[in-house]
């Protein structure tokens, strides 16, 4: 009886380890499939405002805050823009101030605490940056999708679909740039985002699903006046764009693809997201089955990048850098190494995931404008 009792007693102790480990492992998954769309992502921290002055903040120093280039700084209630890092008004070892560039909405205080953020701008083309624009509604096949439209004399669009952690509003960075050369944008919300319709399970998909509202978005420009489009992807945007490009019955009116920062391997995007708060290395495995579990998401033949089967045949330009923690570099690069020719790599370093831009304007935006011009 006695040996009966021990063995029913570890039987339960081994299943009630087994039921903690898939909580563990779900509750993991979390920090990827439930990123809420304009909150920071967990591999971004917090840091505390300590003043400002005339055109100055001072903040927490953290490699974060250091930096270069220009971001959003946001706070609950709270946006303002920073600029580059003001090497010699630091007044501790532990603080660092940049150029406060401008107060967008809400205040900032000492104590306050705030994280940056690529998206520069807040609200919609015309309130922030004075262009002409349409709200318009994409027929997505879960229902309809919010679209900002900001015309152009061109017939070649451009189709800005934004990743983990920001809104439509990041597109807005580069709306000023693509505006001087013509280009119409159409900067789409896509399931999940505020406005449109929830995926049915309610999880984000890493792109793996998004992907067929940026389908309906190119179809949306081919009815409305579009010979070809461009699509412009951050993040697991660029992963909608990427599938979208071998996938899409409609790919070839795709003129040309952007990949900021794309996200290659969900898998690996989803251990660095579940690492960044603190997931147990051993609990991470665990959080990609999880994952498979509850999205039916599958590595291998079913990840974003381009196989034999659905080859990659559209001219592509990848933005990216080794800073990116969320994003894995090396990916991008190997994928430029198996298309010669038809991918460009342009590397940015000292940039966070889907910053790229942020961290140096001119050189993001020559080497846009380089690869778009045989394409308009």
């Amino acid at each position: 009886m006695g040996t009966v009792r021990a063995t029913a007693a570890a039987v339960t102790v081994a299943l009630a380890a087994g039921a903690a480990s898939v909580a563990a492992g779900r509750l993991a998954s979390d920090a990827a499939l439930k990123a809420p769309p304009g909150r920071p992502l967990p591999t971004e921290p917090r840091l505390t405002v300590h003043a400002t002055a005339a055109g100055r903040i001072t903040l927490t120093r953290q490699l974060a805050s250091l930096r270069p280039g220009t971001y959003g700084l946001a706070g609950d209630g709270s946006h303002a823009v920073v600029g580059p890092v003001l090497t010699a008004a630091a007044p501790s070892a532990d603080t660092v101030v940049r150029r406060l560039e401008r107060v967008t909405h809400g205040t900032l205080t000492p104590g306050d605490h705030v994280w940056l953020t690529p998206n520069l701008y807040v609200g919609d083309p015309g309130a922030a940056l004075g262009l002409d624009h349409t709200d318009v509604e994409v027929p997505g096949e879960l229902g309809a999708l919010p679209a900002w439209w900001v015309p152009g004399a061109r017939d070649t669009w451009v189709i800005a679909v934004h990743g983990l952690g920001t809104t439509r509003e990041h597109a807005m960075n580069l709306m000023e740039f693509l505006h001087r050369l013509r280009l119409p944008v159409l900067a789409l919300a896509y399931r999940g985002d505020l406005g449109a319709p929830r995926s049915p399970d309610g999880l984000n998909h890493l792109g793996q699903t998004e992907w067929r509202d940026t389908d309906a978005a190119i179809r949306h420009a081919l009815a409305h006046g579009a010979r070809e489009v461009v699509l412009l992807g951050w993040s697991t945007g660029a992963t909608m764009a990427l599938r979208a490009a071998t996938r899409s019955p409609v790919r070839d009116r795709i003129a040309g693809l952007v990949l900021d920062s794309p996200v290659l391997d969900w898998p690996t995007t989803l251990k660095a997201l579940a690492a960044a708060r603190r997931t147990p290395g051993a609990l991470l495995p665990l959080a990609v089955r999880a994952a498979q579990g509850r999205t039916g998401l599958r590595p291998g033949p079913e990840q974003a990048a381009p196989s034999a089967a659905e080859p990659l045949t559209v001219p592509t330009l990848i933005v990216h850098g080794p800073g990116d923690e969320v994003a894995p570099w090396e990916l991008s690069r190997r994928l430029t190494a198996r298309h010669p020719g038809l991918i460009t790599l342009h590397e940015v370093p000292d940039a966070p995931h889907a910053a790229m831009w942020n961290a140096a304007p001119p050189t993001y935006e020559e080497a846009l404008r380089r690869f778009l011009t045989p394409l308009m």
